[in-house]
């Protein structure tokens, strides 16, 4: 589970960042802060593995609040959400390490596809984890396109994290388990696990019995 702080000044903003992150599977919100003083507070208690920053904050800079969080030694992630649209602004928010802008307003599909990406990123390079160079490239690469390119017609992003989810769970699975996880058909199934293998996130292997022809498995690929 990742544990999520959301600073928002705004009432009705912050409570709709906190229910869409609740919306997405893998994040609860760890408390919601309204100002950088009570953001500080929260940061303090320990807990968050990430910060949806804004950066117009009623008792300062969200910023300021970002540089102070690094000058303090904390490597907690920061997603910076904001209406503000200068480039330095951008530039500064990069700079210091943030791991996407997402500028309001935006409807909640947007900032899901974000928070799964930093999912995968997190999976890719958590802790604990030795990773070679294609792993930072396909780390890096989620970060960078959130949306990982068009989705093939009538493939959705949220589905497709439930099978990268059901690939994390078995280690490796077959189109026909997929499917009754899912409750799809099977080649419903096999067009999502085909869209990851071709995407180089998972990998095939084939499994033979005694008789017929032997079953295509999948499993996620693990770094070297």
């Amino acid at each position: 589970m990742i544990h999520v702080l959301v600073v928002e000044d705004e009432p009705v903003a912050a409570r709709a960042h906190r229910a869409y992150v609740e919306r997405v599977a893998g994040f609860s919100v760890a408390a919601v802060a309204h100002s950088r003083l009570e953001a500080e507070r929260a940061l303090a208690r320990g807990g968050v593995d990430l910060v949806l920053l804004d950066l117009h904050l009623p008792d300062g800079s969200g910023l300021d609040l970002f540089r102070r969080i690094r000058a303090a030694g904390s490597t907690v992630d920061v997603m910076v959400v904001s209406s503000a649209r200068d480039a330095d602004v951008v530039r500064s928010a990069v700079a210091q390490g943030a791991v996407q802008y997402v500028i309001k307003p935006f409807a909640f599909g947007t900032l899901r596809d974000r928070l799964l990406a930093y999912q995968e990123f997190r999976n890719q390079v958590g802790e604990h984890v030795d990773v070679d160079q294609a792993s930072v490239d396909r780390a890096l690469g989620m970060l960078r396109s959130p949306a990982g390119g068009a989705m093939p017609k009538g493939m959705t992003r949220e589905t497709l994290a439930i099978v990268v989810g059901a690939l994390r769970e078995f280690g490796e699975a077959s189109s026909s388990q997929i499917a009754d996880f899912l409750g799809v058909s099977r080649i419903t199934a096999r067009r999502y696990l085909e869209h990851l293998a071709d995407t180089k996130v998972a990998e095939r292997s084939l499994r033979y019995g005694q008789v017929g022809r032997p079953e295509t498995r999948y499993g996620l690929r693990k770094p070297s």
